[in-house]
């Protein structure tokens, strides 16, 4: 009995601790998603960059293992808020991970991009966008048709770099950048959506989060107070990072948080349409049965609302009749739609 009563604590202490170790990559993109944006102005080593990972490694787009491969559909997924390429790759051994097995039943080469999630969408679009630039000139023949996949905020970082991909060279240039940064990003042919074919939008606040809008709201209601308290607690919540203010109503291109107006209960937003000849594929959740019910359509996924996944995220939706597809995932929360077993047979059958 004693030995027993010694030996419990033990093995779960030891849980613990392998538990612990199993999750312990997310602190650094937690951390960037919190104040991502002040460690990339400080330049502070911890600030995440924009890369490919291999091995649980940055990898340049040059050194991806990529030589002496056959041209092959090559899908890269995007994580979200405060995460991190493990998402779509490991699991519990009952539970599917897209990434692995879509390698293995679609003869589809996967990679993965980590980035900050605590910077601008917008920045992290046009990152993206010269992201795949880079993989489709140094890779030409091995790389054919690109699909991407994001969940949460990958999906609007996406649909950012998507936005990026379609201007002219010199309207993509960065803002505030020099005169030889701006020559560069001239000098840049954004022929990568060229190659898309296929997007797919996980559990994406297309239409904004209502978290984020309630966080404003909050800080709004307190700082009109104008009582030292409130003040303080005002200014805490403000201190969010950019990219998490950014989800209030999804902005996803510079102007939009650049705005005078950026502040506005309702500020305006930069229309950004599918791009020409490429499949849409929002696929949202909903923790109720019934997806279409009232709170179904407010509450959603529990973090992302149904009407702000599904809504009319590119327009009236009879404009884009055909390239646009919605489907819903009844009793599915944010985390499930990454991995589910339906989720994982539309991604299968539709790429």
């Amino acid at each position: 009995m004693l030995r027993r009563t010694v030996t419990v604590p033990a093995e779960g202490i030891g849980y613990l601790f392998q538990t612990g170790r199993s999750y312990r990559h997310f602190l650094l993109p937690a951390l960037n998603g919190a104040i991502g944006d002040q460690l990339a102005a400080r330049h502070d080593r911890r600030a995440i960059a924009m890369s490919f990972r291999h091995g649980g490694r940055d990898v340049a787009v040059a050194d991806l293992p990529l030589a002496g491969q056959p041209p092959q559909r090559t899908v890269v997924f995007v994580h979200g808020l405060m995460g991190d390429e493990y998402i779509w790759q490991q699991g519990p051994p009952d539970v599917p991970r897209y990434g692995p097995q879509l390698a293995r039943d679609a003869d589809v080469r996967c990679l993965y991009v980590r980035y900050n999630t605590g910077r601008h969408i917008s920045e992290n679009g046009r990152d993206l966008s010269r992201l795949l630039t880079e993989l489709v000139t140094t890779w030409p023949e091995t790389v054919a048709d690109l699909v991407l996949v994001g969940h949460s905020m990958g999906g609007l970082v996406i649909r950012s770099a998507g936005y990026y991909a379609a201007l002219p060279p010199e309207a993509a240039a960065e803002p505030n950048t020099d005169n030889a940064q701006s020559a560069a990003n001239k000098a840049t042919t954004v022929s990568w959506a060229a190659r898309l074919r296929s997007v797919f939008l996980l559990g994406v606040p297309n239409e904004g989060s209502f978290l984020e809008q309630h966080s404003f709201l909050t800080a709004l209601l307190l700082r009109k107070l104008n009582l030292r308290p409130t003040r303080f607690v005002a200014d805490t919540i403000d201190r969010r990072s950019n990219g998490i203010r950014d989800l209030r109503h999804a902005r996803l291109v510079d102007e939009d948080w650049l705005s005078p107006h950026a502040d506005d209960l309702l500020p305006p937003r930069t229309p950004v349409p599918p791009l020409p000849g490429v499949a849409y594929h929002v696929l949202a959740g909903s923790l109720l049965k019934n997806a279409e019910s009232i709170l179904a359509r407010y509450f959603g996924d529990g973090l992302v609302g149904g009407s702000s996944a599904t809504g009319d995220i590119f327009g009236p939706r009879a404009a884009f009749q055909g390239q646009v597809h919605v489907r819903m995932f009844p009793r599915q929360h944010h985390g499930t739609l990454l991995a589910n077993t339906e989720v994982y047979q539309y991604l299968r059958e539709h790429l």
